[in-house]
């Protein structure tokens, strides 16, 4: 009884290591791969909208970009929108100057990518001041972005615990089955060796 016990634990020590491979697959983060403008370029002409391309399609509804000019000003207009593997952003009437695009995603792989680009309109190279990284994506969108973050990658989590409550479960009904089979067979032991008359006790009889 002892050996089938093990067997049922290893079997189910099998299937939790399963459950947690299938549950956490190894997918790498987006990666930008181009954008319309291209990082650094300088345009003769204002574009109306700004398009960022990764490597893999984008998760829908936590896409973030910012747009920042030199005085640290905002130029987005409007929400960023997914298309498969591109993100873009409408921007305003821009003038001449120097602008940053600060990007933030939630990865295919539930983990959130940030970055930017640059470029130039008109030929002007005002410079964007220092902290114009953090200004190109509003705080709010980057909670949101964080907390859906959080909420992706907490579903391989939850996965995992659920595989390792399995676990616990089957390992405790294999131990309370072992337990169970080594007290019923010291009971049988115990009472087969009381059934049968005391060879003392028989002799006296057949004496008398």
């Amino acid at each position: 009884m002892e050996g089938c016990s093990l067997r049922r634990l290893l079997t189910v020590l099998l299937l939790a290591c399963a459950a947690m491979g299938f549950t956490t697959p190894a997918r790498a983060h987006n990666v930008l791969v181009g954008s319309d403008p291209a990082d650094g370029a300088t345009l003769a002409a204002p574009p109306g909208r700004i398009t960022l391309v990764f490597d893999q399609p984008a998760r829908q509804g936590y896409a973030q970009i910012g747009v920042t000019g030199g005085d640290g000003s905002p130029w987005a207009d409007g929400a960023a929108v997914v298309s498969a593997e591109k993100v873009s952003v409408a921007v305003k009437p821009l003038p001449a100057g120097r602008y940053v695009v600060g990007y933030r995603i939630l990865s295919s792989d539930g983990h959130p990518v940030t970055g930017k680009i640059s470029f130039t309109v008109g030929g002007s190279g005002a410079a964007a001041p220092a902290g114009d990284s953090g200004a190109a994506v509003p705080d709010a969108g980057a909670a949101a972005a964080e907390a859906a973050a959080n909420g992706g990658a907490g579903m391989a989590v939850v996965w995992i615990v659920a595989a390792l409550l399995v676990l616990a479960a089957g390992t405790a009904v294999a131990l309370r089955r072992s337990r169970s089979s080594g007290v019923a067979a010291a009971s049988s032991g115990d009472g087969s060796d009381g059934e049968g008359p005391l060879p003392g006790r028989a002799g006296t009889g057949a004496s008398a």
